[in-house]
């Protein structure tokens, strides 16, 4: 399953950049050092409609430090795991558009495997949720009716910030620990479709719309929400900087402007 799911990861990286590259972006790939054990490959995004963002894939044999191991389930015989997931944010130029946020990964310990991910959008203007949860209800409705109210509902306890008594966007859906003979990995797989669909569907509308300073300025303010997330709540942070991630891979998912007033 790790290289099954791992071959995936990598070839879906390369449909969600080829979608990215149609709307007009430019894609750098920076090297890192190679670290034993571990391959990532991290597609930074810089261009006229998607401000910064990130397409990341990793693969990763490695050992737990004996203090976290204790967060992760199945590390009761040893600390060693294999793990493999893709990572993507988009942070758009234009206010209209929504930062979009997806990730879906496998994870194997000593006695346990599992499948985790989901996505969640951030707009900072109107948006059309329902259309957009209708698409996400029907991919998850078509594997398993229960889905979509359980991973919509922990999607909004997930992307919540208790300071701010808010949430971070308009949902979306999030799963964690499903064991792959209890979950389809093509429920996985289409999760990833579904999300390369969206951000062609979503973003396309909004290429020629004009916007404001006060508009702009509302998007700014928007993505510190956004930081204020990642860097206080997020697993896949923490799990990265628990695990001796590539930092420069990891703090990709932070916008490249804001503001707090």
């Amino acid at each position: 399953m790790f290289e099954e799911s791992s071959q995936w990861f990598k070839e879906l990286q390369e449909e969600i950049c080829n979608t990215i590259e149609d709307l007009d972006c430019d894609m750098l790939n920076p090297q890192s050092p190679a670290k034993e054990g571990w391959t990532q490959s991290h597609k930074t995004i810089y261009g006229d409609v998607f401000e910064k963002g990130t397409v990341n894939f990793s693969k990763i044999t490695s050992e737990f430090d004996p203090k976290f191991a204790k967060e992760i389930p199945g590390t009761e015989e040893h600390n060693r795991y294999s793990a493999t997931g893709i990572s993507v944010v988009l942070h758009p130029q234009n206010p209209h558009a929504p930062a979009m946020h997806f990730n879906t990964r496998y994870l194997k310990t000593s006695t346990k495997e599992w499948f985790g991910g989901g996505m969640d959008i951030t707009p900072c203007m109107p948006f059309d949720k329902e259309s957009y949860h209708a698409k996400l209800q029907n991919i998850c409705d078509y594997y398993n009716p229960e889905y979509y109210p359980k991973f919509s509902k922990a999607c909004d306890e997930y992307f919540y910030l208790p300071h701010r008594k808010e949430t971070r966007g308009v949902g979306g859906i999030f799963f964690e620990y499903h064991d792959p003979k209890d979950m389809n990995f093509d429920f996985v797989k289409d999760v990833g479709r579904t999300f390369n669909d969206l951000i062609k569907s979503i973003v396309t509308p909004t290429l020629d719309m004009d916007y404001t300073q006060a508009q702009r300025d509302t998007l700014q303010i928007k993505r510190g929400r956004y930081v204020e997330f990642n860097l206080l709540y997020d697993r896949g942070t923490r799990f990265g900087f628990k695990t001796g991630g590539n930092m420069d891979a990891i703090l990709m998912s932070l916008p490249p402007t804001v503001r707090w007033t």
